[in-house]
Order: C-alpha cells, then structure tokens, then sequence
C-alpha cells in the first residue's frame, strides 16, 4: 500500500492532489471543524506527511501522529510550528519562500496607496452619494512619491517591496534588519539605520519582520510616539509583532496619520475592534499572498518539499536540521 499523506488546506488545487497521488494515499480534508477532527486525527495515526497551512503543529497533535516523517508548511511564516517538538521525534518541517514574494509586495504597496490617497473611504464617498462640487480640500490625500519608506525586515519581501518604491515612486529607503542587506544598499540605495532613527524619518513604516520571540510587540508605544504625525504605519507580518493597543492609542491621539493592515492579533478579528471603525484605517482580511496564482504555486512548492523528504532526499525548504541527525 502506498504511504499515507494527510492534506489539511481549503480548497488545495486538484493539481497538487493529482500530484501527490501519484505516489501516495492522500486523504484531504478541506476544512477542520468539530465534525472533521476526528476523522482527521484517525487518519492522522499512520500518516507519513502532513501538507498545511497555519495548522497548530504541537506535541498534542504530534502524539497522535507517531508514523509522521515532515510536515510541509503552505507559508513564508512558521510560527504555527512547535519546532523543539518536532526536532524530539525528528519530524523534517518545510516552508515556501520566495514564491510569494511579488505578490505580498504588491498587496504592500496597494496598501500605502490606499491609505495615503484614502482609496477605501472615498470609494465610499463617492457610492453613497456624498460626493459634492464644494468638497475640495476636504477629499485630498497625501503623496507617495518621493517620501521616504522605512522597511524593518529586509528579507526576500522588503526587497521586493523596496524595488516597487524605488523604481516605481522614487522613494528614499531606509531599513533595519538582523543584518547589514549589502544587495539592497547597491540596489536601491537603501540606508541601514536603527530602529529608532527609521521611526524618526520614515513617511511610511513597513514592518516585515517573521514573528519569533524577538519580534513580538516590536512595535508599541515607544516606536508610535517616534513616529511623524503624518506617518502612515503598514504591517504586513504577523499580528502579534504590533501592540494593537498602542497602534489605537496612536491613531486616536494623532500621532501617526494612518495604517494599512493585513493582519491583526486576532484572526479573524473582532468586529468590535476600534481599528475596523477609523476612516484612516485600511483593513485587509490577512491576504497578503492570496491570488489564485501565487497560492498555488505556493501549494505546488509545499507538496514538492513534502515528497522530496519522503523519498529520503533533503528537502529545498527545510526549516529544521535539526530532524535530521537520525535521518540522513
């Protein structure tokens, strides 16, 4: 019988699964709910790979999968991976970098534009029927070009990112990062500063970074009043590397002019939220990556990664080495 692959991943292309049928059992599930989990911690038993997305891998789940070999990750991120659980029972685990690049850097970048020119709110302006010859000033925004974009996290996304505004809107680059991007410098000119001095002299702040213990709330309160009042904030990364508060207290007291958001502590987020009821607010449902092409591509990467650590080959996107010592 050919060795079992659990799929858990909305809507996985046909593709992918036609893919990993080739040579394995693949038992997909579309969703995970109360009347699926059983079902999926059944199959999880003599399952040999595990492709997912944002799927809570921790020793509760990994005690019920004791045959497991990887775990392929659909995402840039990991921080749904328990990796010192996985390394314990040298479970090989995966990402999928570079491919969605591009696409989360466009969906940066339409998030400046949207905040900067209120695209959503004047949309709205405009399709209620507010909309009057004596508005004037009243409807203005504020430039893009030229101003100064500060990235924290120049990774394969910043510099996409940072080529959009360099070459697109001749926008100075600062950023900050673990360490000097010597390619970006000669690329695009971009500046290395402090976390502090980006704060000080960016128009606008993106933040980038991976969520690990290091990043969580590294932005707050500190950062916020650093900020120029006619500062827009974009968070691109993970929810928990802001402090959500501080960002609300910041909008509310004037100290910044603006966010754009794809993500936010709590997904999906409250409704309740007071950042979901600014108009200097744009407030994206975490799709940084999701277009039909990108995920896919994406889907493709992960079910590579995943048959290549089943065949007893080093996967291309291996996250822990660490797994291997008793496998290679």
């Amino acid at each position: 019988m050919k060795p079992k692959i659990v799929v858990a991943y909305n809507k996985v292309s046909p593709k992918v699964l036609s893919f990993l049928s080739e040579s394995y059992h693949v038992i997909n599930f579309d969703k995970l709910d109360a009347q699926t989990l059983p079902n999926f911690y059944q199959e999880l038993g003599d399952a040999h790979g595990l492709l997912t997305a944002g799927l809570k891998i921790d020793s509760a789940l990994l005690n019920r999968a004791p045959q497991l070999k990887i775990v392929s990750n659909i995402s840039v991120g990991y921080d749904n991976l328990n990796l010192l659980e996985l390394n314990k029972r040298n479970v090989m685990a995966t990402n999928t970098p570079g491919v969605l690049n591009d696409t989360v850097a466009d969906t940066v970048m339409g998030l400046i534009l949207a905040v900067a020119r209120r695209i959503p709110e004047l949309d709205q302006h405009v399709k209620t029927g507010n909309w009057k010859v004596e508005d004037g000033v009243n409807l203005y925004g504020n430039n893009v070009h030229h101003k100064v974009l500060g990235i924290i996290g120049m990774g394969g996304i910043g510099t996409a990112v940072a080529k959009r505004a360099h070459f697109g809107f001749d926008m100075p680059i600062l950023y900050h990062n673990r360490s000097r991007h010597t390619e970006a410098e000669q690329m695009v000119n971009a500046v290395y500063c402090s976390l502090e001095e980006l704060c000080q002299q960016s128009d606008f702040m993106c933040l980038l970074t991976p969520l690990t213990p290091q990043t969580v709330k590294l932005i707050g309160e500190k950062e916020f009043k650093q900020m120029k009042s006619t500062a827009i904030f974009i968070n691109a990364s993970r929810g928990a590397t802001v402090d959500e508060q501080a960002l609300i207290r910041a909008l509310e007291n004037k100290e910044i002019l603006g966010a754009g958001l794809d993500v936010f502590e709590q997904e999906p987020v409250s409704p309740g939220n007071k950042l979901l009821s600014m108009d200097n607010v744009v407030a994206l449902p975490h799709i940084g990556s999701a277009t039909h092409e990108t995920r896919l591509e994406m889907a493709m990467l992960a079910a590579e990664n995943l048959v290549s650590g089943l065949q007893g080959k080093m996967p291309p996107n291996l996250i822990n080495r660490e797994a291997l010592k008793n496998l290679f």
